[in-house]
């Protein structure tokens, strides 16, 4: 075994998760602040509220379906840069958006440049991990991705409830702009140890990866409807229940992460998606349960530690299976499919749940949010028994190495 491919901590993956990290920095401290900004300020209603949210989304989504057609053609460097500065003229045109149309129109903006970005530098992580360590190595570049969606949001809200919404914005604009010389130190060079022979028509493998991906995308769609909630919907929850520090939430959730991301990758490389999604499922349940009956700063604490454990075990599993999934070439698209499937998630949880929150409270709202984890649950379930009966039916044949099959 050549010692050199089975390093990962290389100076691209370094450079490539701090960028990442920066990236969902400033996506995070404005994806959890604008609905209070755009209620409190633009006086929108619950369901302009939630347009903020669900508008970025699929302006993001649509954005990748581009992005995943550039990288698979090399144009990386070129998506992360242009993806960048329409961001950043996003960030800065928020301060001078005077009614909620303005605001929903630079959010789609935001929406496209993010959508660029994002699909590149997981891509590029995915191409410097050694293909033994992918689950290790995603686990920790996914690392960045839930620090940034559990500091980001409290970063956020202490900028906006203390200095003010300009101050979140410069700060939001400097965290992007700080990406930028990082990115000239990458390289788009794909590793000889991760090139693969095409063994079928790229016609074919698109198809086929179409159908691998199918099941990992729907699942990490469920797993994003209830996070769509909470980024929507934390803040205003805060101010009917009377909580200020309703913040402390994210914080909680961030701990949890960092302790759960490392452990989760081994894991994965040893047993494969099970040991990760089923219990990360009831953890994801008991979180949000908790935290419908919160009353306290107190109570936010095992209800944050829950949902943390939780979505911090599952959302790499569900990335590093789908990564495995297809051929190098497809990376892009695979990456692309997974941050669709949670821009999407995110985008519908934050549409419904937001319609239930109009005809009930925000409490009730969580508690019926458990429903997706729980629906996630039950279909994996059954996929995976299903999978394994096939797999003694077929036992004649060789094992495979998918890892839903683990």
């Amino acid at each position: 075994m050549n010692h050199t491919s089975e390093r990962l901590w290389t100076p691209s993956f370094i450079i490539l998760t701090i960028c990442n990290l920066m990236l969902f920095m400033g996506l995070q401290m404005t994806l959890s602040t604008l609905p209070a900004y755009a209620e409190g300020t633009l006086h929108a209603s619950s369901v302009q509220v939630s347009l903020v949210t669900s508008l970025f989304a699929l302006s993001a989504i649509a954005s990748r379906l581009f992005s995943a057609k550039a990288m698979e053609k090399g144009g990386r460097n070129l998506l992360i840069f242009l993806g960048l500065a329409v961001s950043l003229a996003a960030v800065i045109g928020y301060y001078w958006a005077g009614s909620i149309l303005a605001l929903l129109l630079l959010r789609m903006l935001f929406g496209v440049g993010f959508g660029m970005a994002s699909t590149a530098f997981p891509t590029m992580a995915s191409d410097v991990i050694p293909i033994r360590r992918m689950g290790e190595g995603m686990g920790y570049f996914g690392l960045s991705t839930s620090l940034a969606m559990s500091a980001g949001p409290l970063i956020g809200l202490s900028l906006l409830q203390g200095p003010g919404f300009g101050s979140l914005l410069i700060c939001t604009a400097a965290v992007l702009a700080l990406i930028v010389p990082l990115g000239y130190r990458l390289t788009t060079k794909l590793p000889a140890h991760h090139k693969e022979p095409a063994s079928a028509p790229v016609s074919e493998l698109k198809g086929g990866a179409f159908r691998r991906l199918f099941v990992p995308c729907v699942l990490n769609f469920l797993l994003a409807v209830s996070y769509g909630g909470l980024l929507g919907f934390l803040a205003l929850f805060g101010t009917e229940i009377h909580l200020d520090h309703i913040a402390y939430f994210f914080l909680f959730n961030a701990v949890a992460i960092v302790v759960v991301r490392p452990l989760s990758g081994k894991i994965y490389d040893r047993f494969g998606p099970p040991a990760l999604l089923i219990p990360g499922s009831l953890f994801i349940i008991a979180g949000l349960l908790l935290l419908s009956f919160a009353s306290s700063t107190g109570a936010l604490f095992p209800a944050a530690i829950c949902y943390g454990i939780g979505f911090g075990s599952m959302q790499p599993a569900l990335q590093t299976w789908m990564i495995q999934s297809v051929e190098p070439r497809q990376r892009g698209m695979a990456n692309g499919m997974f941050f669709n499937s949670l821009d999407l998630g995110v985008a519908l949880g934050s549409l419904i749940l937001g319609s239930v929150a109009l005809y009930t409270s925000y409490a009730v709202m969580y508690r019926y949010s458990t429903l997706a984890p729980l629906l996630l649950l039950l279909i994996y379930t059954v996929i995976l028994l299903t999978s394994r009966n096939k797999r003694r039916s077929l036992a004649q044949e060789p094992s495979t190495s998918h890892p839903a099959a683990k």
